[in-house]
């Protein structure tokens, strides 16, 4: 029986787009394995969004050339936003790879599969991604994705919808919107549909508990979708807002389209229309020309704006984008670890007062499996909650005591 292992980096939609390569195998008969030295096929769903995740899928990639030196018969597949459009240079480079397909796109393995029916979802997940928009229009400064996944392409809701259905008949629970930018999603459709009326769409689906949607840009969210989050019984009370920055004047070198007074009013916005709302930010430290004085915004930005969480990461150039080309990355890696650092404590600190707020508070859990004995799952605000029960509650939604808090997780019982 054939073999086959996917190993993915990055994002949600990369985790998503894996799924979808492991239904359309699975569907032929091949069975996935946990080593790649006992597949027959090997996937990599690579990342180039940092230059960490590049130098990760260039390590993976070596190591799986020196593995098909030993096994002859290895049939290496990448794909991902590591693959350029130009895929003869990519072979050049990569002889040993044997499959290349970009980000998004159908895989090349025709001669292994039929690849006519990768539209096919897998067996769904009790929390399972789903793609609504490819691409992105916004070309910040410092980003690769528009050049590496596109320009935006919204698919129809008529698609979206039978797909939805599709994953919940198949136990999914809670849905996903995944895109770069969910807030553009329909712009470029001809009857202009856009994410609100499409969340209307999906809130009816019977059988789907919860709703979410991911990466919004601030720039781009309307009022029409926080009165759709507020309204609809199905979408969670929580979503990410990247800010990036807490200074302007770097805002404004990013390309992001905005300033804080803008990104404050949002905040309000949101968390006057969806009380008990919450919102996590990423953050990018280090970038070109930013003092200390501006990374002391951030910190500040921080303490005022009081996220539920940060994702936060060091600048790092990337080919193509404005910013590798017009400004020097002149913040030694030193600095960019200790701003990095300042940032997890200071947000720690945050999440744990937040988080402490929900000690003696009854939740509602999606339970999604269960891990060292104890169950684990969702809040509507997406925080992780683990509480011990011999009953059998996998794809359940159970209330939960909330007995300990800490930054990253909630403890409770029923």
């Amino acid at each position: 029986m054939p073999s086959y292992n996917i190993w993915t980096i990055g994002c949600q939609m990369n985790r998503a787009e894996s799924e979808r390569l492991e239904a359309l195998l699975e569907n032929h008969g091949y069975t996935g394995v946990a080593k790649a030295e006992d597949a027959g096929l090997v996937i990599v769903n690579s990342c180039v969004v940092r230059q960490s995740a590049e130098n990760r899928v260039i390590n993976k990639l070596m190591r799986l050339r020196y593995l098909k030196r030993s096994h002859p018969g290895l049939k290496i597949a990448l794909t991902g936003c590591f693959v350029t459009s130009d895929i003869a240079q990519m072979r050049k480079k990569y002889p040993f790879v044997d499959y290349f397909f970009t980000a998004g796109s159908s895989p090349t393995f025709t001669d292994l599969v039929d690849v006519e029916s990768y539209s096919l979802p897998r067996p769904a997940a009790i929390s399972s991604g789903l793609t609504i928009i490819q691409g992105c229009d916004n070309f910040c400064s410092y980003c690769i994705v528009p050049y590496r996944r596109g320009r935006e392409q919204s698919r129809q809701v008529a698609d979206i919808e039978s797909e939805a259905r599709y994953l919940v008949e198949g136990g999914a629970r809670e849905l996903v919107l995944l895109g770069q930018n969910v807030d553009s999603y329909g712009h470029d459709l001809p009857d202009k549909a856009d994410l609100a009326s499409l969340l209307e769409h999906i809130n009816c689906i019977d059988g789907l508990y919860r709703i979410r949607f991911l990466t919004n840009h601030p720039k781009d969210m309307s009022e029409r979708l926080i009165n759709s989050m507020a309204s609809l019984d199905k979408v969670c009370q929580q979503l990410n807002l990247p800010v990036q920055s807490g200074d302007d004047d770097i805002l404004q070198r990013m390309k992001r389209g905005y300033n804080l007074a803008h990104y404050r009013k949002l905040l309000e916005g949101l968390r006057s229309g969806v009380p008990g709302v919450a919102i996590t930010t990423d953050i990018i430290v280090g970038f070109p020309g930013e003092s200390r004085e501006q990374f002391d915004n951030t910190l500040k930005f921080l303490e005022e704006a009081r996220f539920d969480a940060v994702h936060v990461a060091a600048y790092s150039p990337r080919p193509q984008t404005l910013a590798s080309l017009v400004y020097t990355d002149d913040i030694d890696p030193s600095e960019k670890d200790r701003r990095r650092k300042l940032i997890e404590e200071a947000q720690s600190r945050i999440s744990a007062e937040i988080n402490s707020g929900l000690v003696g508070q009854t939740v509602e859990v999606l339970v999604e499996g269960r891990k060292k004995g104890k169950w684990y799952g969702r809040s509507r605000t997406d925080k992780l909650v683990f509480f011990e029960h011999p009953g059998n509650w996998l794809g359940r939604q159970v209330p939960v005591k909330i007995e300990h808090s800490s930054p990253w997780f909630l403890k409770g019982s029923i």
